[in-house]
């Protein structure tokens, strides 16, 4: 499947679409006064260890101090007697740590004390001794070749381990020794300047997102990769040339009047990827809401009457759906525990089918993740390794009038909590006058349907109520003055 990337630059950030025949598949943001913690190594001191938790918070220079559980900490995985964090570490001890999880939420970045330091070909692991071979290459010949080729061309004295990349597959001798040289050098860099330096201190910084796309993102079906920007262009191909040769002739710089986004239909898809409901082509339209806890995806038929019976529209619907969930997915980069709620389907063949599709919807994905059948209430349970934040925590906040809650008030609930807070008022402060500020639609009820509930009180305590429109107030906003 022909596959085409497209990278926008600005000077205050880098947004990267991948499209497969024409239609946006995954959307990447990097914003210049925030780029993502993933892969940046530190050197860390610890503040705060939890033994309850088995776990520590770490100090690396960031606004939150970080989190490391025993289950990432290389000792505790080597050494099975070691599984107790408050033997393996102590207060005020210095640490090399890799972030494993951005920041997200509340939550501080999750760290690793495994270090990995990505190549073109090789992933370097300096506290390993084996040669590992990347699980998308299937054939098992062609990963004991590779074994043998990479333990060939390791130095004896050698004491990290090597991860081969998927991309490797065709790469040369001469391409594994540069990166394996490039990769000990790194090392040795990171590891002078954690001599020299005190914590908490920044070793090692993960790759731009421009550079990633060159590094990860590209494979054999990646036709093309435009880029808007003339500096970033000439900047990207000096990377290439040096790191990613094999890159250097899909890379091409865009030039046209319209923007390479608007072009392309992405500012639009971008826009779709905001919304709360996903419109299928056939009219049936999916319901995706985002919590703290999980992100559950209601499956509707809408419009969509089907032409048999049905059984059958059902079917088609969820066939549909499984496809366009497994997109949405990878577009609003949702992570963590997702729960599918497909239409109730009575037809096992058809559950199965509708299963099997989507499983081949989500093998294009390139973070890991696990899907469960139906469960008993005809539910899908699956999850996907969160290690950035969403789309949409990136590109938007809380609403400031409902908090996030997604409702207002409206305007004859907030007009009754304006007269028991009157009363309450009344009974502690002998005012002379009391003066209600609110929205208009709230003034607007007083003055007309709830004006005898208005009388009624101001008989009841004794006192005058004047009342005052603020069109800069939110429907749930409001103020009494004491007079």
């Amino acid at each position: 499947m022909s596959e085409e990337i497209l990278i926008n630059f600005t000077p205050q950030e880098t947004r990267v679409a991948v499209l497969q025949q024409g239609v946006v598949q995954e959307l990447h943001i990097e914003r210049t006064a925030s780029r993502g913690l993933v892969g940046n190594i530190y050197l860390g001191r610890i503040v705060r260890i939890l033994p309850g938790m088995q776990s520590a918070f770490i100090d690396v220079g960031l606004e939150r101090t970080a989190f490391l559980h025993i289950a990432d900490i290389w000792q505790a995985r080597e050494n099975s007697s070691e599984r107790q964090i408050e033997k393996i570490l102590h207060e005020g001890q210095s640490l090399i740590v890799q972030v494993i999880k951005d920041p997200i939420g509340s939550k501080g970045a999750r760290l690793s004390t495994q270090i990995s330091i990505a190549g073109r070909m090789l992933v370097y692991l300096p506290q390993e001794k084996h040669i590992g071979i990347s699980q998308r290459i299937e054939s098992e010949s062609e990963r004991e070749t590779l074994r043998e080729r990479i333990t060939r061309l390791v130095p004896e004295d050698e004491k990290g381990g090597f991860i081969v990349r998927t991309m490797a597959e065709n790469a040369s001798d001469d391409e594994f020794s540069t990166d394996i040289a490039y990769l000990r050098k790194t090392c040795a860099d990171l590891r002078e300047k954690a001599r020299i330096s005190p914590p908490p201190c920044l070793l090692y910084q993960e790759l731009s997102l421009g550079q990633r796309v060159l590094r990860d993102f590209v494979n054999p079906e990646t036709a093309r990769i435009s880029i808007d920007s003339r500096e970033n262009f000439q900047k990207l191909s000096a990377f290439a040339q040096e790191y990613t040769p094999a890159v250097l002739p899909l890379l091409e710089h865009y030039t046209g009047q319209r923007t390479l986004f608007d072009l392309h239909g992405v500012e639009e898809e971008i826009q779709k990827a905001l919304a709360r409901r996903v419109d299928l082509k056939s009219g049936g339209y999916l319901i995706i809401d985002q919590t703290e806890a999980m992100t559950t995806i209601d499956v509707n038929t809408g419009g969509f009457v089907g032409v048999r019976n049905f059984d059958d529209t059902i079917f088609k619907t969820n066939l549909e759906a499984a496809v366009t969930i497994a997109r949405q997915l990878r577009l609003r980069n949702l992570g963590g525990i997702i729960i599918v709620d497909f239409i109730d389907m009575e037809n096992e063949e058809h559950k199965a089918a509708v299963l099997e599709e989507f499983n081949k919807a989500l093998a294009s994905d390139h973070t890991r993740l696990t899907v469960n059948g139906f469960t008993n209430l005809g539910l899908v349970e699956m999850t996907r390794k969160r290690t950035r934040e969403s789309l949409a925590h990136v590109l938007c906040e809380p609403c400031p009038t409902c908090d996030g809650r997604g409702e207002v008030k409206t305007a004859r609930t907030v007009a009754y909590e304006i007269l028991r807070e009157l009363l309450r008022e009344a009974r502690q402060f002998n005012a002379r006058e009391y003066r209600v500020l609110a929205g208009p639609a709230v003034i607007d009820l007083f003055l007309d349907e709830e004006s005898q509930s208005l009388a009624m009180l101001c008989d009841f305590i004794g006192k005058t109520v004047s009342l005052q429109a603020e069109a800069s107030y939110a429907p749930e906003q409001y103020d009494i003055v004491l007079m």
